[in-house]
């Protein structure tokens, strides 16, 4: 490992700076389990990294029913599991918060770390495309917000510019008659990355009967995480039916752009997209019933 210096400032300001000083030479650790093994291996080196822990903004983590949930980007995923209100609103959230790792991982390790990593294969970023979270950045020349789908550009990549960072990562309050759904295929519990995930939300009308609006969300299937437009647009104004399910599957597999490699062939993923997409929309169909 390439020795580096280690900052750990207290505010916004002060980390925009350390950051703005190193330029592409600083990066910031969220909670440290992607990044510390990356700089160990030498797959990244830094002169300078920038805890963001200390940070009051990194470390909220607020819901209330008309606000939505705000969840500082070094909130760990244990305390949103942990969070009976947050747990409740969201727990298309909690599936992934939940599956990231052990225990011990899930006691560092945040989403917002893992949104920032932009692993194609990241487990916390198709609940929040399809939950429309959004991204509030910081830096040198001031604050903007970023859609949770816009956000990974490349693997391993991100819009993040020096000196800028993410603060916080924003959900909007779930609407009447709504679920999401998230699940993944490995092929044993020891194999942690996904061969593919996929993230669905719905929303319903009044009687439950018929789709208002869906998002479909795919990992592991592309360079970045997919948001599918194509998928819930299949579904919209249609009655809850098999054959509508269906076609939104069909929708997501045309959207995969898969590689082959020592998890998974280019067929499985493509066919673990469609299984994955109609099990996770009837899960959320399910939610958003009993919501």
């Amino acid at each position: 490992m390439k020795d580096f210096e280690y900052a750990a400032p207290r505010s916004v300001g002060e980390a925009i700076s350390l950051l703005a000083e190193k330029g592409s030479r600083a990066m910031v650790l969220a909670g440290g389990t992607d990044i510390l093994v990356q700089l160990r291996s030498g797959r990244r080196t830094v002169d300078r990294l920038v805890d963001a822990k200390n940070i009051p903004e990194t470390n909220e983590i607020s819901y209330t029913p008309q606000d939505g949930l705000q969840l500082g980007a070094s909130v760990p995923c244990c305390r949103i599991y942990q969070n009976a209100a947050v747990s409740e609103a969201y727990p298309g959230l909690i599936d992934c918060a939940a599956l990231i790792g052990g225990i011990q991982i899930q006691g560092r390790a945040s989403l917002g770390g893992n949104l920032c990593n932009a692993a194609p294969s990241a487990d916390g970023i198709p609940p929040l495309i399809v939950l429309g979270a959004t991204c509030q950045v910081a830096g040198p020349n001031g604050t903007r917000t970023v859609a949770a789908e816009d956000f990974c550009t490349a693997p391993g990549q991100n819009v993040l510019e020096d000196g800028e960072f993410l603060v916080a990562i924003h959900l909007p309050p779930p609407v009447a008659h709504s679920g999401a759904h998230y699940l993944r295929f490995i092929p044993r519990n020891e194999m942690d990355i996904a061969v593919a995930g996929v993230g669905s939300s719905v929303v319903l009308d009044a009687s439950g009967k018929s789709f208002v609006s869906a998002r479909v969300s795919l990992a592991s299937v592309a360079p970045t995480p997919l948001y599918v437009k194509e998928a819930g647009d299949a579904l919209a104004g249609k009655e809850v039916s098999d054959d509508a399910i269906e076609e939104a599957a069909e929708a997501a597999m045309a959207a995969a752009k898969p590689i082959a490699d020592m998890r998974g062939t280019i067929p499985q993923r493509k066919h673990l997209v469609g299984v994955l997409t109609r099990r996770t929309l009837k899960g959320a169909i399910d939610r958003a019933r009993e919501a």
